[in-house]
């Protein structure tokens, strides 16, 4: 099975349950959301097989809290208690991912060269944080400690620039902001105001976001994906 075919797989999955989320069928959405990172964590180790390092081992790692966290959260319907663990488990997942890229080896460009590219992430991070503060209530302090982790993930993304090709560098990036994308359409439809298709946007973002982190980082490494 090639790549391209591995892919299919994991989006036909996500579409999957988006379109089960859409039509409120819940049960087998939560069996098919369950699915989805799985297959992106087969897809992994499907091609970094016999070239598998620290880097590759805390993506995956990544991944599996990101499961952890997937699985969670779609049980908070059940149990509002659910979604703590869930943010917990993403919060770790985020961590894992600026480790790995921090950790690359190579030029440090925001701290060296190009300090400046800190001000976007940081001034959106104090916008959301301002926009979700009326609604927050006692999830005031986690979500301000998530949201400087993920935006802390960007920064490791863009940090990224002058250690690796910049096929990688795109890939993780874009991944990266997708995702913060992602997570502020939850906080906004959780704690500001409920709209529409959240759902769908959410996910679609989300799937695409893990998807072109993990590329990016396949590519870091040049390893062949037609196989």
């Amino acid at each position: 099975m090639n790549f391209r075919v591995h892919s299919l797989l994991y989006f036909g999955t996500g579409i999957t349950f988006i379109v089960l989320e859409t039509f409120h069928i819940i049960y087998p959405g939560l069996i098919v959301k369950a699915l989805i990172i799985p297959i992106l964590i087969w897809l992994y180790l499907r091609f970094t097989k016999g070239e598998t390092n620290g880097f590759h081992r805390i993506i995956i790692t990544a991944l599996v809290f990101s499961w952890i966290g997937d699985v969670t959260l779609q049980l908070t319907q059940f149990n509002e208690m659910f979604f703590m663990v869930g943010l917990g488990s993403f919060l770790i997942a985020q961590l894992l991912y600026v480790i790995a890229f921090f950790t690359t080896k190579g030029q440090n460009v925001l701290f060296f060269r190009k300090v400046y590219l800190v001000v976007p992430p940081v001034l959106f991070g104090v916008l959301i944080l301002w926009l979700l503060s009326d609604g927050l209530g006692d999830m005031k302090l986690p979500v301000t400690v998530y949201t400087i982790v993920i935006l802390t993930m960007v920064l490791a993304a863009i940090n990224r620039k002058a250690k690796v090709n910049p096929q990688s560098f795109q890939l993780v990036l874009i991944g990266a902001v997708i995702f913060v994308i992602s997570d502020s359409l939850i906080a906004i439809n959780k704690f500001t105001q409920a709209f529409e298709l959240a759902r769908v946007a959410i996910m679609s973002a989300y799937i695409t976001a893990q998807y072109l982190i993990a590329l990016g980082c396949l590519k870091q490494y040049n390893l062949t994906l037609d196989k």
